[in-house]
């Protein structure tokens, strides 16, 4: 947060926050719950992040109940930091690209529950698949780019049908092209997040994206 507080930046500013790697996972939400209170007055929004794949077990908090018990927390914080502060903070939920069908349903049914005020679909893919045979298939970590394409808008569409437009969607992964852009659009999202496909493309595919969304 001191990097923040230094910061000049006066635009849109969302904070991920999630657990330490060393912190069990009993244990989980109290990590969530000193990074809100952290963050709260400083962000835009924030990002209650499950999805990393490199923070060992995270990925656990996306089953019913965990979520049910982490979000319950989370909120009633939010509530208490809200009148402390005289303004509520939108907070997102950040979900993986490598969800079943049930963990798709778990995690629709908590957001609606809980009225979190989005989810954003989705992190990077512990999936390798999609680059069988590459020299560097087997590093371990999240896969972003295009190959998360395809499995992260799969996701973003089940989800999507999932909520029935209860809870907006950011779709983000794999776009790298207008086109891109408009198929998260078209699966459900309700806003786009660029990352890998800017800093390879840079502001251009910004202007891209908008020419095909528009």
């Amino acid at each position: 947060m001191r990097n923040v507080a230094r910061s000049s930046y006066t635009g849109v500013l969302g904070i991920n926050i999630g657990k330490n790697f060393d912190t069990p996972i009993e244990r989980a939400a109290d990590d969530y719950l000193q990074c809100l209170e952290a963050v709260y007055d400083r962000a835009t929004y924030v990002t209650v992040n499950i999805s990393s794949p490199n923070t060992r077990n995270l990925r656990d908090l996306q089953s019913s109940e965990k979520l049910d018990e982490l979000l319950g927390a989370v909120m009633a914080k939010r509530a208490a930091l809200a009148e402390r502060y005289g303004r509520i903070k939108p907070l997102l939920v950040k979900v993986a690209p490598d969800l079943d069908d049930e963990q798709v349903d778990a995690v629709a049914s908590m957001a609606v529950k809980h009225a979190v005020d989005g989810l954003i679909a989705t992190n990077t893919t512990v999936a390798r698949e999609s680059i069988a045979g590459h020299r560097h298939a087997l590093q371990t970590g999240g896969l972003s780019g295009g190959p998360l394409f395809r499995p992260s808008t799969e996701v973003l569409r089940k989800l999507a049908k999932a909520v029935g437009g209860r809870v907006p969607i950011i779709g983000v992964g794999g776009i790298l092209s207008g086109a891109d852009a408009r198929a998260k659009i078209e699966a459900g999202a309700s806003l786009v997040q660029l990352y890998t496909g800017f800093i390879y493309r840079g502001p251009q595919l910004i202007a891209d994206s908008r020419r095909a969304l528009k």
